[in-house]
């Protein structure tokens, strides 16, 4: 049982978690870290809805508030709560709290499956016959201290990076673990282990975003999740909120976005290295994904460095 001393020192940690934040986030948007897996995101200002992909990770609010759309449904969160994402989601991403003066600050940590399945057979936590229904891919919790505690510790490490090597991936694996103890820790479980129709799904997830840019027929997908075509449909959709093609075409239409802005390959090249056979399509659907066709989305990328509000597309932050 939380002892009220714990729920007491709570605002302590998350107050200091959001000083080292706010020193460390030195440039605006998704920062990588000397500590493996920890990203900083700092946003000065309220956003349109951006369409990203999410990592499997936990987010961490310490000041303002984001709103993330997944197909239809919202998920809000901000200071005092934090996001769990347990596949590679398309979403759109909205900062709907946030100003110069109070910033949006933001710790993120990513994680694998495996580092999941190992904990979970090391703490003999795992039941086999468990096969829990499909559920959606991303859900919200409530801070409390063990996890604040244990994420203060990890974002502690850049003040004290000799410490790295050796404490970085033990107070990973705790905050793996306290995040398994909390009440949404099931959606972890459920798609880092077992048989059951998440863990079969994650790995459809994984085959897609590896082969992107292949042609994947809805049997053949079905047969890697031994499943039947509907099964596979209905699964999918519940723990993304789309279709099994509608998600390769995210995958390829980000990745060919990133080629546009960080390798500054031109419109026709981008859409035949992730997968489309015409340019005019390819186009169409960019621009419904990014609200502008490729070539003008790249002005307006360059524009935005002229004035310093860009975002840069790296192998760190192409996801969030």
């Amino acid at each position: 049982m939380r002892t009220q001393a714990a729920t007491d020192y709570l605002p302590v940690r998350q107050q200091e978690l959001l000083e080292l934040a706010d020193r460390f986030a030195v440039v605006n948007g998704i920062q990588a870290t000397a500590v493996p897996g920890l990203f900083l995101i700092r946003e000065p200002d309220v956003s349109q809805p951006l369409a990203t992909v999410y990592e499997p990770s936990l987010c961490l609010v310490l000041q303002g508030a984001k709103t993330v759309i997944l197909e239809k449904k919202q998920y809000r969160y901000g200071a005092s709560s934090f996001l769990i994402v347990s596949v590679h989601l398309p979403t759109k991403g909205q900062i709907v709290e946030a100003s110069p003066n109070q910033p949006y600050l933001c710790v993120k940590i990513r994680f694998q499956a495996e580092d999941i399945w190992q904990l979970l057979q090391d703490s003999g936590s795992w039941d086999s016959a468990a096969a829990p229904a499909a559920s959606r891919g991303i859900t919200i919790g409530r801070l409390e201290f063990e996890l604040a505690d244990a994420v203060l510790r990890y974002v502690r490490l850049l003040e004290q990076q000799q410490d790295i090597p050796v404490l970085a991936p033990v107070i990973h694996r705790e905050i793996l673990y306290r995040l398994l103890q909390d009440p949404q820790g099931r959606l972890l479980r459920d798609f880092a282990a077992g048989g059951g129709p998440a863990r079969r799904i994650a790995q459809v997830i994984a085959h897609i975003r590896d082969n992107y840019d292949k042609t994947l027929p809805v049997a053949y997908l079905a047969g890697l999740a031994n499943m039947s075509a509907s099964a596979l449909h209905g699964h999918f959709k519940e723990i993304t909120g789309m279709s099994p093609l509608q998600y390769q075409k995210q995958i390829r239409l980000q990745e060919a976005r990133r080629l546009l802005l960080s390798e500054q390959c031109d419109a026709a090249g981008a859409a035949y290295r992730v997968g489309y056979e015409s340019p005019s399509q390819f186009s169409r659907e960019y621009a419904r994904l990014f609200g502008l066709p490729p070539a003008s989305d790249r002005k307006r990328q360059q524009h935005a460095v002229q004035d310093g509000s860009a975002i840069f597309f790296t192998p760190d932050n192409v996801v969030h």
